[in-house]
């Protein structure tokens, strides 16, 4: 359906340019020119036209880089840079493996210490016994693609509902030949310069193996070293404890669509529409949410371009 919409969307960038013109050369050569009304009728569809340009294939084709300071009680040790992906939907349109390793190239210039990738690797809703050949393959490559991220802390993965309704085992595979560790509901200790720090990863909502937790990924933590959390859906920071500093998600792609006097229509959670887009803080917890660089169902962005991040966290 995505994809019918964006052929559409080629028709009507092309179509009305090549009718504007033809009757505009029909009323010339006549000797008859448009009348008010009808220019009042050229001019509103001639908006909505350059609109549509605009989200549906300019827009989606962009990339922001997000630079965010966080500064948390939670926190000890030097600042960590973390850079953030999410929501890449490679297989979907706007993307593809070339366009993601041209992301992957840009997020790489950023020099993050560590990077995270926030779920949400597929696109679209069938399984893989329902996908092509190429779309396996397209896949599978894109997996294969975070190989090249470069971070001294390495580069950690959680896994999306787009992944789990694919296959979630499949996904994890391709991400770990690409040296790639998804973290479900556990955590890592990672020391560097200054002191260590935990990274955890919480599991998806449609996971098949469980459902996403703090207090397990947080079972028999030693004091006094910080956390960091992964998770897709921005929905579990209603729970996240005092001890983590930051909670990163995905999952809203920032509603896609930032409308003028409306806002953000579209919310795929109820978490995605408390919390849709950017930095918030709760009672001295922290939670960033990525807008994600693909797009889901609607093949658009308006006023919402897909976006890298890269996250400073600082002690407060």
């Amino acid at each position: 359906m995505a994809d019918l919409v964006l052929i559409l969307a080629w028709v009507g960038a092309l179509a009305w340019p090549a009718l504007l013109g033809f009757g505009l050369w029909r009323g010339l050569k006549s000797g008859r020119g448009p009348g008010w009304i009808v220019w009042t009728i050229i001019g509103v569809v001639s908006v909505v036209w350059a609109l549509g340009i605009r989200a549906f294939l300019w827009e989606p084709e962009t990339l922001e880089v997000r630079r965010v300071e966080v500064a948390s009680q939670a926190w000890r040790g030097p600042p960590l840079r973390i850079g953030v992906i999410s929501d890449t939907h490679t297989d979907g349109p706007h993307m593809g493996v070339a366009r993601l390793e041209s992301i992957i190239a840009q997020m790489n210039a950023e020099r993050p210490d560590i990077v995270v990738l926030l779920g949400d690797f597929v696109a679209g809703h069938a399984p893989l016994a329902e996908r092509s050949a190429g779309e396996q393959r397209e896949i599978i490559e894109g997996l294969a693609a975070f190989r090249k991220l470069q971070a001294p802390l390495g580069t950690w993965a959680v896994l999306g509902n787009h992944d789990w309704w694919y296959d979630g085992g499949t996904v994890e595979q391709g991400l770990a030949s690409a040296g790639i560790q998804v973290l479900e509901n556990r955590r890592v200790r990672i020391p560097r310069s200054g002191g260590v720090f935990w990274l955890g990863g919480l599991a998806d909502f449609d996971s098949l193996r469980a459902q996403p937790s703090y207090l397990e990924m947080l079972a028999d933590l030693p004091e006094g070293e910080p956390v960091v959390t992964m998770a897709h859906w921005p929905d579990v920071f209603s729970t996240a404890p005092e001890r983590v500093a930051l909670t990163l998600a995905g999952h809203s792609h920032c509603g896609q669509m930032n409308l003028p006097f409306v806002g953000r229509p579209i919310a795929v959670s109820p978490g995605a529409r408390r919390w849709p887009c950017g930095l918030y803080e709760d009672r001295g917890r922290w939670l960033y949410v990525s807008g994600g660089v693909g797009t889901s169902v609607l093949p658009a962005r308006f006023n919402q371009p897909p976006e890298i991040a890269l996250v400073t966290l600082r002690a407060f």
